[in-house]
């Protein structure tokens, strides 16, 4: 975006203000919005749309301007309630509402007033594509006078041209996650391979099926999945992998840190989260996921209505996102049924067999070591995940270079597989 270009719009704009508040222009300036297309990937907005759109920027780019043009027409003070905006509480300028986008565009005009007030349904541009909204605002009040709100992401790109990663916070309860893992470092049973290629063929081709085959009308957006297995049996790593596979940004929820005990604000840190993440094809990843779709009893009280209230909101949201979704769990037994039928697919994650342990046991040693072990035997003697053996090998190479010596034998890699079963209350 040229800043020449969108300065002269700043001032058309301040040149709007100042004729409607002198009774109304003669003429519509002429301000041209494609920049705003290329930059949100939407359509070009319209004048209305766009002029809706530099309200909502001023705050951001130029402060003073509405303070500016109400003064040169109130020299000496006075209030403006028709023009509508509202204080902050750090910022010292006026803050747009909906009643300012209905004041600078349509006067008193009527029809033109409740045309800027569709600006703000659901389903325009501006929601589907969570670019603008109005704030709430307190029950009895009018909706218009809810404060703009531009997408904080859109600012930070059209202002540093870039956008930085959400970071955790009580306001977006999720953690982007990565890995520097492939494919060959993951050993999975081939069920569960051959599932996880089925969602990186919808990840490949859903949009084609929906779109081109028409099959939009019949099939609800996105894609579910809900991976099913005991700790560090690799759910993680498979929901990252197939972000890095696809060239997809994971981010991570735990549901059992969501889940509030206050009523409401469960639903209010879930909005957050699949509000920042329309349109933005990530893959959203909700570890423990009992925590919120455990199985339910008969309603006895108003925890539990609230609970159910939770439950319906998550469901509601997750099937209309459009993106991949993946569910996870250490045990299916602990999910109801009702709302596997939700899902596409339901993958398993047992804990390795000894195949597939000594698969493990073999890529995971670091090259740099030397060992005499056996690594058939280890495998079938000892049942572990492999997160486990990833500890086990971790905690013998540390031990290996605070020895000095690059051999770790037998006796001491068996006695670093007793620690682990130790630490995970298998033997005492």
């Amino acid at each position: 975006m040229n800043a020449d270009h969108l300065t002269e719009d700043l001032r058309q704009l301040a040149a709007l203000i100042a004729a409607r508040l002198d009774g109304g222009p003669d003429t519509e300036p002429e301000l041209d919005g494609a920049w705003l297309a290329e930059l949100t990937g939407g359509p070009k907005p319209s004048h209305d749309e766009y002029v809706v759109v530099l309200l909502a920027l001023v705050p951001h780019l130029m402060p003073h301007l509405f303070s500016r043009v109400i003064a040169e027409h109130l020299p000496e003070g006075g209030d403006l309630p028709e023009f509508g905006g509202v204080k902050a509480a750090n910022h010292r300028g006026v803050l747009p509402t909906g009643e300012t986008a209905q004041f600078v565009l349509a006067g008193d005009d009527l029809t033109r007033r409740r045309d800027v007030q569709r600006l703000f349904a659901g389903r325009h541009f501006f929601a589907v594509r969570h670019l603008l909204w109005l704030d709430p605002v307190p029950e009895g009040e009018p909706l218009m006078s809810g404060r703009l709100v531009l997408d904080p992401e859109f600012v930070e790109r059209l202002t540093t041209g870039e956008v930085s990663p959400p970071r955790f916070s009580s306001e977006f309860p999720a953690e982007r996650i990565e890995t520097a893992m492939e494919w060959d470092d993951l050993v999975l049973p081939p069920e569960t391979t051959r599932q996880i290629r089925e969602i990186e063929n919808w990840i490949a081709h859903g949009g084609t099926l929906l779109r081109d085959w028409g099959m939009g009308r019949r099939l609800k957006p996105g894609f579910r999945a809900l991976f099913q297995g005991p700790p560090g049996t690799g759910k993680t790593l498979t929901a990252t992998l197939l972000g890095k596979q696809t060239g997809r940004d994971v981010y991570r929820i735990d549901l059992s840190r969501v889940v509030s005990k206050y009523i409401g604000e469960t639903e209010k840190n879930l909005s957050r989260l699949f509000d920042k993440a329309q349109n933005r094809d990530w893959i959203l990843f909700f570890d423990e996921a009992d925590a919120l779709f455990g199985k339910r009893t008969d309603i006895r009280d108003a925890h539990d209505k609230y609970a159910n209230q939770e439950v319906s909101y998550l469901l509601q949201r997750i099937e209309t996102y459009a993106g991949l979704v993946i569910l996870a769990t250490n045990q299916r037994g602990n999910i109801d049924e009702a709302f596997l039928r939700r899902f596409q697919c339901a993958v398993p994650f047992p804990m390795p067999g000894p195949e597939q342990r000594r698969a493990i046991w073999a890529a995971a040693f670091p090259p740099q070591l030397t060992t005499d072990v056996d690594w058939d035997s280890l495998a079938h003697r000892f049942e572990l995940s492999g997160a486990s053996i990833v500890n086990v090998i971790q905690y013998c190479a540390v031990q290996a270079l605070a020895d000095g010596s690059p051999r770790v034998g037998r006796a001491a890699l068996e006695a670093a597989v007793l620690r682990e079963y130790v630490k995970e209350g298998k033997i005492v």
